[in-house]
């Protein structure tokens, strides 16, 4: 325990603090003691983390994870408040340290010290499972060693059989040495058996000094967990056939804890046992360098140490990977086509060499927020507009801001109401935007992109937007009888006639076209495609009612076909597609393109490809040409934007509703590399659409109220 900081709170919830237990990631933990005198350890959210409703759902599930179990190998919960301005939580203080601390201090643990462990444990996950617990990081450093026996805490990342919805965004579901085979490759549908196998590990680890895994790096080290056997050098032979037991890569043959609790029962209680024999390595290596670890020891130089054999590793993996520490998804680890190469390496540099940015670009963060006096009026749907070098946000205070793209800098803003919009869109040196000077009137307003300066502005729809299309804008009129289209000056270039019906604009590959269904909202009858022209409007095809407009592919509009089961129409369901829809323009022939499967989640046409993007941050890749699917990857980072793909990189971008950006490779999805959330993304994150751009080869993404720029090339 260390004294209380300058900048550490004297209590919490009532508690007075003693002292700093240790700090992480997330949060600290502090001694603290109740009135009576109980001393409690007290956990305290980092104050970034109170932000992340996301977190607190977390936080909440690890409290109610801990209160569903009591036991005597446990830490019960004894109050919390994950409501507070920073959530905290307190438990029962267990005096002692992790096994991670012990065995770096005093070595491997004697045979008897493993067999009161090892039963210590299996009675602890007993407790556990029979909550309708996993506990899934089981790791040296969440085990307390106590007079006693030991403890298990931090139900952080826990999950109840009854929910199994919440998925941790953005960072590792549980520590890679420490995993079982199928944490790694679907972590939301581990069993108890997980845990099984995360204590197979444990054991050798306290019995050898180091994990069955270790490896140089997460990456390597993930691997061998799904695909190798485990190092069991230098186990005691007694209880090597547990181990073995418990590490099995099929989870139904692992090990019941009540068997293994058994056996372990069985084993001697003296350490007067032979030592344990040395098992013959074909290429016995030095034990791997830890993470992050820099230089080599002189053991591991000469090739001594604890007789630790080698495995075999990824062939030209080496130096060419690029993990940054823990902050990886577990899909990664999954499958062999997410490898990266020495010759992935080289490609990528001669990529970083041909990048184009902005002249004198460099990381940046700026705020989209200006005070202004006044009740403001919020589309909650800010981002960012380019062209060229040029990028165009909306933001909060102002309608739209241009925005030095090699910088950060503001260089003008522009309007009051509404806010919290992104720009129609920019062309030949205008920024088209909203303006509603009341509650009633709604227009559309072009701008000087060079100074802000207002060029012209036309009366509008109050609720159907503008679109681009290839010669000016297209609108619907304020009083919703006419498709009127404008061109760069502000002049009347044609009007159609819309229908006494719900229709809206539309530009599928830069063509005017109107959306029109006999309903009253969208929706609820099938969609007439209507062809939009100077003075007429003309039926080119009738889509199933909730089809979803895509864009165009080879000139010809593309749809996405939702099922007609009945349960796709009700509140509350993802709805489900099935097909796509290619709108011949010329004969108003629908080719129907189905999928392998239905699919759920945001879709978005990028250079013939859709991709769907799921709330839990699954991704899937499907050629809008024939329907195939090219590829899927599971992410784990929840409330992804729509993608920006780069030719250059060969890679398809996402950001996050909390500033996370993710960079997956266009060809198979393999995660190349993703970023750490933004500290303190403002106020207006959790409720805003997360958007992200291309400005040249530079990334521009907004979170809440704040556009920042990165390099293509991931984090350093």
């Amino acid at each position: 325990m260390t004294p209380l900081s300058t900048g550490d709170p004297e209590s919490i919830g009532g508690y007075t603090l003693l002292g700093r237990l240790g700090s992480g990631g997330m949060g600290d933990v502090y001694l603290g003691v109740s009135a009576s005198g109980r001393q409690v350890a007290v956990k305290l959210v980092r104050g970034s983390y109170a932000q992340e409703e996301e977190f607190r759902t977390r936080f909440r599930q690890e409290i109610a994870a801990a209160r569903r179990v009591s036991g005597a190998f446990t830490a019960p919960v004894v109050d919390a408040d994950p409501d507070a301005d920073r959530p905290w939580m307190a438990t029962l203080y267990v005096p002692g340290p992790t096994l991670a601390e012990v065995v770096e201090k005093d070595g491997p643990l004697s045979q008897r010290e493993l067999r009161a462990l090892g039963l210590g444990l299996t009675e602890a996950l007993r407790d556990i499972h029979r909550a309708g617990l996993v506990h899934r990081d089981l790791k040296p450093g969440n085990v307390l060693m106590t007079g006693d026996g030991p403890r298990v805490i931090d139900f952080g990342i826990s999950r109840a059989s009854d929910n199994q919805s919440l998925t941790m965004t953005g960072r590792i579901i549980g520590t890679p040495p420490f995993m079982s085979p199928e944490q790694l490759d679907s972590p939301r549908d581990v069993t108890p058996a997980s845990d099984v196998f995360s204590l197979g590990s444990l054991l050798v680890f306290a019995a050898v000094g180091s994990g069955p895994f270790d490896a140089g790096s997460p990456y390597t080290t993930g691997y061998q967990v799904m695909h190798e056997p485990p190092d069991l050098d230098g186990v005691p032979d007694a209880l090597l056939g547990i181990v073995e037991r418990c590490l099995d890569k099929d989870p139904a043959a692992r090990a019941e804890l009540a068997d293994l609790h058994r056996m372990l029962q069985a084993l001697p209680e003296s350490d007067a046992t032979a030592p344990p024999k040395a098992k013959e390595s074909a290429k016995p290596r030095p034990r791997p360098t830890p993470w992050g670890a820099a230089g080599t020891s002189a053991a591991a130089a000469t090739g001594t140490g604890k007789g630790r054999r080698a495995r075999m590793l990824l062939a030209g993996l080496g130096t060419a990977l690029a993990v940054t520490g823990l902050s990886i998804g577990v899909g990664f680890f999954v499958s062999g086509r997410d490898t990266t190469t020495a010759s992935d390496a080289t490609a990528a540099t001669a990529r970083a060499r041909a990048a184009s940015l902005p002249d004198g670009w460099r990381p940046w963060r700026t705020a989209l927020r200006h005070d202004v006096p006044g009740v403001p009026l919020d589309y909650q749907s800010p981002g960012c507009v380019s062209e060229g070098n040029a990028l165009f946000c909306g933001g909060t205070g102002f309608t739209a801001a241009r925005i030095d793209a090699a910088s950060g800098r503001t260089l003008w803003r522009s309007g009051t109401r509404p806010q919290g919009v992104q720009p129609i869109g920019v062309r030949g040196g205008l920024v088209y935007v909203y303006e509603d000077p009341d509650d009633t009137t709604r227009r559309l307003v072009a701008l000087d992109a060079g100074t802000g300066h207002r060029r012209w502005q036309r009366d509008i729809s109050k609720s159907e937007n503008a679109v681009l299309y290839r010669s000016g804008l297209l609108t619907l009129s304020a009083d919703h009888s006419w498709f009127v289209a404008y061109g760069p000056s502000g002049k009347e270039l044609w009007r159609g006639r819309s229908l006494d019906e719900y229709c809206t604009p539309s530009a599928p590959g830069g063509v005017p076209y109107a959306l029109c269904s006999a309903g009253t909202e969208p929706g609820q009858a099938p969609v007439d495609l209507m062809k939009l022209e100077p003075g007429s409007l003309t039926e080119t095809a009738t889509l199933p009612r909730k089809a979803e407009a895509l864009g165009a592919v080879g000139g010809q509009p593309l749809f996405l076909a939702p099922r007609t089961a009945k349960d796709v129409y009700e509140s509350g369901y993802e709805r489900p597609y099935d097909a796509l829809l290619r709108v011949d323009p010329e004969t108003g022939q629908i080719r129907r393109i189905p999928l392998a499967r239905p699919l759920t989640g945001v879709a978005t046409l990028v250079d013939g490809v859709v991709y769907f993007v799921r709330a839990d941050g699954s991704v899937t890749a499907v050629s809008a040409d024939s329907g195939r699917q090219l590829w899927q990857k599971a992410t784990d980072m929840e409330s992804l934007s729509a993608p920006a793909v780069s030719a250059t990189y060969k890679r398809v971008y996402f950001s996050n509703r909390f500033g996370r950006l993710l960079a997956l490779d266009s060809r198979t999805g393999a995660e190349v590399w993703r970023t750490s959330a933004l500290d303190d993304p403002g106020d207006k994150a959790q409720n805003t659409p997360p958007r992200v751009l291309l400005v040249k080869d530079a990334i521009v993404a907004t979170a809440g109220d704040t556009a920042f720029s990165r390099s293509p090339d991931g984090p350093n």
